[in-house]
């Protein structure tokens, strides 16, 4: 089939800037790419050329970060291009200017967060783009069940097809292509024989990094040897100075443990500072579709701390590979799970382990792509 994969207006593919969905959409278009003729169509950036053949992959990119502009030119370049199946990543404000600039076309859609919330589009629209579209694709069953609650009649078409991850490029620090990694990051950053704690993400509040800082003090008493890596900044690739930054480098400057803040890290050089750390904590306060940091920290071997908010905790299992915080406004909760984890030397192996076995048998690339074809096989065929 021919195919046209059209990603969001906020980042460019492949992840030069990062995103969950830049990184998605990389994972699956080599497998993708042997079935079908595929074309990815996405934002501009000054780093990319307009249009690319990559490995039997066409790359076409137009202007976007704003919607109307993006939603404009994807109709533009349909007119005058044909597909058999239009797959549409968490946008489905897009699906009627698709189907109108596309009669004839199958669409699918594949859905990263709650953008079916009556804030993101009015019921009237989304009940209208539902009956478009022939499947649908979620990161998360709590992502299906969102939409399923809004909106029932759309339930036949949902399906969960979780993220995946790269297993040859996130690998525990003890493995020989990463050891080497792992001394030299933790030399240069003071952190030899410190147990690291690594948390990765946007530094805003709805990520809730303060609450894992605030759980510090208490654990220090107990684990002299502990210290923080913090990976992220306010926007990915941007790395300006907020109220929260602002706040979270106070916290963290009142702790008697070392604290490496890297700021923007390119999704290229990440994996390094998953293979130097030996525990990871997601402080999510936000309902989170099911941010893709916990596959990365499996594939590295890393124990996993996580919260009960949206899809987290669906990769998890309890006291096998990490533990989930109920009420992840308390940091005295995540000190608890925490101090579980680092009380415990050969639990903490055998967590890790896990991780790393759960990452190879069921959320590599080729999983998610398989499925993925499974779906677009399905959608040809109805």
């Amino acid at each position: 089939m021919k195919i046209l994969m059209i990603c969001t207006e906020k980042l460019p593919v492949p992840p030069v800037l990062g995103g969950a969905i830049q990184t998605y959409i990389e994972g699956v278009l080599p497998i993708l790419g042997k079935s079908h003729d595929i074309t990815v169509l996405g934002i501009s950036d000054p780093s990319l050329p307009n249009e690319e053949t990559i490995n039997g992959i066409k790359y076409v990119r137009i202007p976007g970060k704003i919607f109307e502009i993006y939603q404009n030119g994807i109709v533009k370049y349909l007119f005058s291009n044909n597909f058999d199946l239009i797959h549409i990543f968490n946008r489905p404000r897009l699906v009627l200017p698709v189907r109108n600039a596309a009669p004839l076309a199958k669409i699918t859609l594949s859905m990263h967060n709650d953008m079916f919330n009556k804030d993101k589009i009015h019921p009237f629209e989304a009940k209208k783009a539902l009956k478009e579209v022939s499947n649908i694709s979620t990161v998360s069953n709590y992502v299906g069940n969102v939409i399923r609650t809004l909106y029932p009649e759309a339930s036949s078409k949902i399906r969960t097809i979780y993220s995946g991850v790269d297993t040859n490029r996130f690998l525990p620090g003890e493995h020989p292509w990463m050891n080497d990694v792992r001394n030299r990051l933790r030399k240069e950053n003071g952190l030899e024989n410190k147990t690291v704690i690594l948390f990765a993400g946007r530094l805003s509040k709805n990520k809730g990094v303060d609450k894992l800082i605030r759980a510090l003090p208490q654990l220090s008493t107990k684990f002299p040897d502990l210290a923080l890596v913090i990976v992220g900044s306010k926007w990915f690739s941007q790395n300006e100075l907020t109220d929260y930054i602002a706040y979270i480098k106070a916290l963290a400057n009142k702790l008697s443990i070392p604290v490496v803040s890297t700021g923007f890290v390119s999704p290229s050089e990440i994996q390094k500072w998953f293979a130097a750390s030996d525990l990871f904590v997601c402080t999510s306060q936000w309902q989170e579709p099911l941010a893709r940091v916990h596959y990365e920290a499996m594939a590295a071997g890393l124990p996993l701390v996580t919260t009960a908010r949206g899809g987290n905790a669906e990769v998890i299992i309890p006291g096998k590979n990490g533990y989930v915080v109920e009420n992840p406004e308390d940091p005295n909760e995540f000190a608890l799970s925490i101090s579980k984890i680092l009380s415990d030397p050969s639990l903490m192996r055998e967590m890790g382990e896990t991780g790393r076995k759960l990452a190879l048998t069921h959320y590599e690339w080729k999983r998610v792509a398989s499925e993925l074809l499974d779906m677009f096989d399905e959608t040809a065929n109805s």
